[in-house]
């Protein structure tokens, strides 16, 4: 319930899910307690969801700017924000990773490559045609949602399959990417022990 909602509710009402005033006085006292219960606790979660959200965007800016005073000092222009970066403690206790993550789809280009890369698949009569071709029906199938595994099919450019055809299979795959977003996160790691064993600094509440 948001309090412009709320700032209608007159004194000693409150209003439940359908939307009806309750007078205070006609609810039980074990629902008062919970109602109040519930809005603390919620009070509290979005103060610490925004907390939380304000020190995302002071590291990320915390990060940026150090970025850029170790190019100054190297006299080096960097171009834009995009990339991973790892900055460490000079013990190497500690670790921080700013990584950048894109959504990628592909483009009616793809179906131009699977068409390609099925000539060849037919064209090779013999040796791992027959692997290849599972693999390839694997890289290409889709999920519950209808979607392909960018994964699997950016997988096939690692093949090495020295063909004119397959070549150019893999440049319509490379071609057909589009990229519809990213996020960034901030990822910290602890080092346990001696051993180069690090262990994330959990900001999810379900794992702590």
């Amino acid at each position: 319930m948001n309090n412009a909602v709320q700032q209608h509710i007159p004194e000693g009402y409150l209003m439940d899910q359908a939307g009806r005033l309750v007078p205070v006085s006609k609810i039980d006292e074990i629902d008062l307690t919970r109602n109040d219960l519930v809005g603390d606790i919620v009070g509290k979660a979005l103060a610490l969801q925004r907390a939380m959200e304000e020190f995302k965007f002071a590291v990320l800016g915390d990060i940026e700017a150090f970025i850029e005073l170790s190019a100054e000092r190297y006299d080096v222009q960097l171009g834009g924000k995009k990339g991973n970066v790892t900055l460490s403690s000079i013990d190497g206790r500690y670790k921080i990773q700013r990584a950048i993550s894109e959504s990628l789809v592909f483009d009616e280009r793809l179906q131009v490559a699977k068409e390609l890369i099925d000539q060849c698949i037919q064209r090779w009569a013999q040796g791992s045609a027959a692997e290849i071709q599972a693999l390839v029906s694997h890289a290409f199938q889709v999920d519950k949602e209808g979607k392909i595994s960018t994964g699997r099919v950016l997988g096939l450019r690692r093949l090495a399959i020295d063909d004119p055809q397959w070549r150019m299979a893999m440049d319509a795959i490379a071609d057909s990417i589009q990229v519809t977003g990213s996020k960034t996160y901030i990822r910290i790691y602890e080092r346990l022990g001696a051993e180069d064993n690090f262990r994330p600094v959990s900001l999810d509440m379900a794992s702590l």
